[in-house]
């Protein structure tokens, strides 16, 4: 089964922004919502954000609101998390998930409801 692929992770400064993308694929995922969850050392993994499957929806967790922008190009299938100002608490591994049978996003992040997941991608907040 191919996983999504995440990207664009690494090294930023307290204050900095990076681009994180999600590769779906298998285009017939392009009608599932997409989630962003990220995962620190020591703690659960946490939802972030979602987008629904046509752009229509986005949700953000309390912690990046404000801040987290997500986004997608169904015809590129990929999926992308623009972070800005961000801080040393958002340093975790994100990862981008879907549920198979969801192409709205859930009013609740419930990891457990997830089956499909990319391998993560690296983000560091330090100065």
């Amino acid at each position: 089964q191919a996983q999504f692929v995440e990207s664009g992770g690494g090294l930023v400064q307290p204050g900095g922004s990076l681009r994180l993308s999600c590769v779906i694929p298998d285009s017939t995922l392009r009608y599932l919502a997409i989630s962003w969850f990220r995962q620190a050392p020591g703690k659960e993994r946490e939802g972030v954000s979602c987008i629904s499957s046509r752009n229509s929806n986005a949700y953000y967790a309390d912690s990046v609101k404000g801040r987290f922008t997500v986004s997608r190009e169904n015809t590129n299938n990929m999926v992308y998390l623009q972070m800005n100002n961000l801080k040393p608490e958002d340093a975790a591994v994100y990862f981008c998930a879907a549920n198979t049978l969801r192409s709205q996003c859930p009013s609740k992040f419930v990891k457990t409801e997830y089956d499909y997941w990319g391998q993560g991608t690296q983000v560091t907040v330090s100065s």
